[in-house]
């Protein structure tokens, strides 16, 4: 039986990188990485509005990682208002076996993050704060949060000690 993953924050929070190390850590070929990002802004070019083409690619995604590894990651920011009905058909689709991780880290924080990043040169402050979804929690049962006082291998290690039910 395949497990969703889910890694949800506001922009900057460590929710890509951590992604791609949870995708390395796994064994190869047993993980799929969904990023909201990759697929609304690199593969749609679209806007995050209301009823846009990349919820229902995400979630033929998501089927199609169900149905072929046993692990599927995805990661984004993912405001509840918008994306909350694709989450509860996805707990459905994978038969409640979800990890949900919610990165509760401060806009300071995240402001001082994305200035190392190669996307402080596409946007900056102004546009985090326009994007700020303050406790955008999916409250699933059993979502953990993530502060900014833990460590990246504090983080990996949590999820993978959660992911694999250990």
């Amino acid at each position: 039986m395949s497990k969703l993953i889910i890694l949800k924050g506001n922009s900057a929070s460590g929710k890509t990188t951590t992604a791609k190390k949870l995708l390395l850590s796994l064994p190869k070929g047993s993980a799929m990485l969904i990023s909201q990002d990759m697929v609304r802004r690199e593969i749609l070019a679209v806007d995050d509005l209301p009823n846009n083409p990349s919820l229902a690619l995400i979630f033929e995604m998501a089927k199609y990682g169900n149905k072929n590894f046993e692990y599927v990651i995805i990661e984004g920011i993912f405001s509840t208002a918008r994306y909350k009905q694709m989450f509860e058909e996805l707990y459905d689709l994978f038969n409640g076996n979800v990890s949900s991780f919610y990165f509760d880290i401060s806009f300071e924080e995240t402001l001082k993050r994305h200035s190392g990043r190669d996307k402080s040169k596409e946007f900056g402050e102004k546009e985090m704060k326009s994007w700020w979804l303050e406790q955008d929690r999916l409250h699933f049962l059993g979502e953990i949060t993530i502060t900014e006082n833990q460590d990246q291998d504090e983080v990996l290690q949590l999820i993978i000690r959660n992911t694999k039910g250990d």
